[in-house]
């Protein structure tokens, strides 16, 4: 029983350590950016799906089109409204979200992601011809 306090005063400690990353950081959450739309994008005021939609899953989409131009050599997707869009991120996503830093960057920096969409696919492809 001359172990009771040096026990209790450990699980202390420890639980302080382990909620330490809550506390401190406690109020300082940035706010979720909102990506800035091209004129060209306003003007059509549609995605190839909805707002909410390519917000959660526009990496599965593009990985869905790679893989089915490069395995099926099918280059045409027809979205849930029954539109036929090219299968392009650089063509067809860059054409209306041209400006990467401010479209792309600024939510994927948000949430410390790293695609590699651009190990092969240049920023304004339109510009390097």
């Amino acid at each position: 029983m001359n172990d009771k306090n040096k026990i209790v005063i450990g699980l202390i400690i420890f639980v302080v350590i382990l909620t330490f990353p809550f506390w401190y950081n406690m109020g300082k959450a940035a706010p979720v950016p909102e990506p800035k739309l091209t004129d060209k994008a306003k003007a059509a005021k549609e995605c190839i799906e909805s707002k909410e939609f390519m917000k959660s899953e526009h990496m599965q989409i593009l990985d869905v089109w790679r893989d089915t131009v490069v395995r099926d050599t099918d280059r045409i997707y027809v979205s849930s409204s029954g539109k036929e869009f090219d299968m392009s991120l650089s063509n067809t996503c860059l054409d209306c979200h041209s400006n990467k830093e401010e479209f792309c960057d600024k939510c994927h920096d948000y949430a410390s992601a790293d695609p590699y969409c651009w190990d092969c696919h240049v920023d304004n492809p339109k510009e390097k011809k």
